[in-house]
């Protein structure tokens, strides 16, 4: 590099020469890397297409062989049931399942921190011989007598399934010992994917909240926010916008939830869905036992806040709330549009990669790109359904790569091909992203700061003018890499 460096500075016609030679590397380097998709794969990727409306696979388990970036079931779980802020968490198996605790969704609280911990059994070899289910009673005992909980999730992971511990016994063993909730999440990560530990953690909110609607509580005007989990402060951003429309939370599920709230859940007139890939199954569990609706929000970009703002009103509110509701959002979006207008005279016509979790997600980020004068030329998701994938191919242009449960090869491979300006990911994509020289928006759990709002719509806006047009990218490219 330093060679090259110093070989730039020589003349202007070195100069051209050098950034001649830098663009025929790179176009070389695309041509060489060949990188053949597994057959069983190919399937689940496609280019964008108006005439061929042949779906994508998608929704199905992993390939073997193909290193996908999903996480197991256990971590499926977790992840849903861990921002319960008065919560506790115990771990059935050996200590290494229990290192994924810690800040692992980068939700906050107004209350308690106690959900940012949580305790293992720590299975050994004589455990696995003869059983663990002493070892989970004496865990479940020395929980409640230091800390008192109100609900303690108990999670088999894979050791677990194998030996066969009788889980749920222990568990309604210690429910009639203590009348506290202990609720058993069978959640083994060889038994699925990520989609599965959602489930089992919106089975484990249904046992919470009661299986049999209570015909004695009366129903209560208000909402229940289902998929939202308080990264950097994201749901009290939107409580904040449900407050001056006039509408009533009843409950949080479950960024900066609260045991008692949730037990109340099945009282509310409404369900709005953020993350539609872990939460559309709840919503559509409590509409069947609890007679509550349910439509899918998101508050990702200018367009998906405004429409889901307005949706709430139209189905909760009277005139007036739907006046509160339009003074409130373009009070909001004039706030930031001299900003907005800055951020996409410096980023029209750049070109933006996806890779997220869920075909919401994806969907609203282009959307976003869109706003910002930018182009997705490749999107994919892990736990993306068919209608999301209807939906992303409608707003793509021909051409773009579209992926479902894709792996670092597939990945690498399409950014060589397409050259986006920015891939939008997770920490897993991030190194990927700067190896081969693109820049890269973080929009995983762990991130520091909000996305989503008004306020997140700008800060979004702001970090990719700064990761797209950071000059460290020329120096790359000036030196040949």
């Amino acid at each position: 590099m330093e060679n090259a460096c110093k070989d730039y500075y020589k003349t202007n016609d070195d100069k051209e020469l050098i950034e001649d030679k830098t663009k025929e590397k790179v176009k070389i380097k695309a041509d060489k890397k060949k990188i053949e998709i597994i057959k069983e794969r190919e399937a689940s990727v496609c280019y964008n297409s108006k005439k061929n409306d042949k779906g994508i696979k998608c929704d199905a388990e992993s390939v073997a062989g193909s290193v996908s970036q999903r996480a197991c079931v256990y971590c499926g779980a977790r992840v849903v049931l861990n921002p319960i802020t008065d919560a506790y968490h115990i771990v059935h198996g050996p200590i290494g399942c229990a290192s994924y605790t810690w800040d692992i969704r980068g939700s906050l609280s107004s209350g308690e921190e106690v959900y940012r911990n949580s305790f293992s059994t720590d299975l050994r070899e004589e455990d696995v011989i003869f059983g663990g289910e002493k070892k989970l009673a004496a865990a479940i005992d020395e929980v409640v007598a230091n800390y008192s909980p109100k609900v303690i999730f108990i999670y088999s992971t894979c050791i677990v399934g194998v030996i066969g511990d009788d889980v749920e016994a222990v568990c309604r063993k210690a429910e009639e010992k203590y009348s506290i909730r202990v609720i058993s999440v069978k959640s083994p990560g060889f038994a699925g994917n990520k989609s599965t530990g959602y489930k089992l953690a919106c089975n484990a909110l249904i046992d919470l909240m009661g299986k049999k609607k209570d015909e004695n509580k009366e129903k209560i005007e208000g909402i229940n926010i289902l998929g939202d989990f308080n990264l950097s402060g994201e749901i009290w951003i939107l409580q904040k916008y449900l407050k001056e429309m006039g509408v009533k939370v009843v409950s949080k599920i479950t960024g900066d939830g609260k045991t008692e709230e949730i037990m109340n859940a099945p009282r509310a007139a409404l369900n709005i869905v953020q993350c539609a890939g872990s939460m559309v199954y709840l919503a559509k569990q409590m509409e069947e036992l609890y007679d509550i609706p349910f439509i899918k929000v998101s508050f990702l970009g200018i367009e998906d806040i405004k429409s889901s703002l307005l949706n709430i009103a139209d189905i909760l509110g009277n005139d007036e709330m739907k006046r509160k509701t339009k003074v409130m959002l373009d009070r909001e979006e004039k706030k930031i549009s001299s900003k907005l207008i800055y951020y996409k005279n410096r980023l029209k016509g750049k070109k933006a990669a996806i890779y997220v979790g869920g075909g919401f997600k994806a969907i609203s980020l282009i959307k976003q790109f869109n706003e910002l004068g930018m182009e997705t030329v490749m999107v994919g998701t892990q736990t993306g359904k068919q209608e999301d994938y209807d939906i992303i191919k409608s707003l793509c242009n021909e051409g773009t790569v579209i992926l479902d449960d894709t792996n670092p090869s597939e990945l690498e491979k399409f950014i060589l091909e397409k050259r986006p300006d920015i891939l939008v990911g997770g920490v897993k994509e991030r190194p990927l992203a700067y190896k081969l020289g693109v820049a890269f928006c973080d929009h995983n759990h762990e991130r520091k700061h909000a996305l989503s709002g008004f306020e997140g719509a700008e800060n979004f806006a702001e970090e990719v003018d700064m990761s797209i047009n950071s000059p460290v990218w020329k120096l790359i490219s000036d030196a040949g890499f």
